[in-house]
């Protein structure tokens, strides 16, 4: 019996490794971002930050102004909100829509540029008990907004040619 269950251990084993999955490289070609200036007017925005550590995470070297930079990212504007999208019987908020705007340029070393505006919006429940948390959440949405929109930005860039 146990050299039946490791038979098919083995096995398992074998065909798992063979089916030929393999990690796959990041889609987005971010070398054309070296040497890069970002220009914006909030430096503590959620946005500014994931950018920038992305860009670190990934090797790219950010240039310290704007005259040296090859390719310039201006950020026009970058905010973050929430709408109510339901209420109670009682007329108390019960879900809301928590959005992060985002309006850039990407100008590349030929001076070419190019504007672009993206929005992301995720949605949650409320509930009066649980303000702590929910505040929590909301915060976490944010993180994760800001997040998404540095790849669909970077996915943006690095497709124009």
């Amino acid at each position: 019996m146990l050299l039946y269950k490791r038979t098919i251990i083995l096995y398992l084993l074998i065909l798992l490794s063979s089916c030929g999955f393999q990690l796959r490289q990041s889609a987005i070609d971010i070398d054309k971002l070296e040497n890069s200036f970002i220009e914006t007017n909030d430096s503590r925005s959620i946005f500014y930050r994931k950018l920038r550590a992305e860009l670190n995470s990934n090797n790219i070297e950010l240039a310290t102004s704007k005259s040296i930079a090859k390719n310039t990212i201006i950020i026009h504007r970058d905010e973050t909100g929430r709408r109510v999208l339901s209420v109670s019987a009682r007329n108390v908020a019960t879900e809301y829509e928590v959005f992060y705007r985002l309006s850039y340029s990407f100008i590349n070393e030929e001076r070419n540029s190019n504007a672009e505006e993206l929005e992301l919006t995720r949605s949650y429940t409320f509930n009066e008990d649980l303000v702590l948390g929910k505040s929590q959440e909301e915060e976490v949405l944010i993180e994760a907004l800001a997040s998404d929109l540095v790849r669909l930005m970077l996915r943006q860039i690095s497709s124009q040619r």
